[in-house]
């Protein structure tokens, strides 16, 4: 009842949505989100302040690697 709670894997459109992870130059700001391959389109999930929020987002979509943009 009052364990740990286990983190629900996610779906997303893999064929079409590749993970990236959007980073500032300027003030090092992070964003995690998806981008769309064929319109280039970044649709935004979670703002990451720090390695635990990156493995988060990677844990809740099964993801074991993520490319930067900046």
């Amino acid at each position: 009842m009052f364990g740990k709670k286990k983190t629900k894997i996610k779906d997303y459109d893999k064929e079409n949505l590749q993970p990236v992870l959007r980073c500032s130059i300027c003030n090092g700001e992070q964003v995690a989100g998806f981008k769309n391959t064929h319109s280039g389109q970044f649709e935004e999930v979670m703002f990451i302040r720090d390695e635990k929020d990156l493995d988060t987002f990677m844990k809740m979509y099964g993801l074991e690697t993520i490319t930067k943009e900046y």
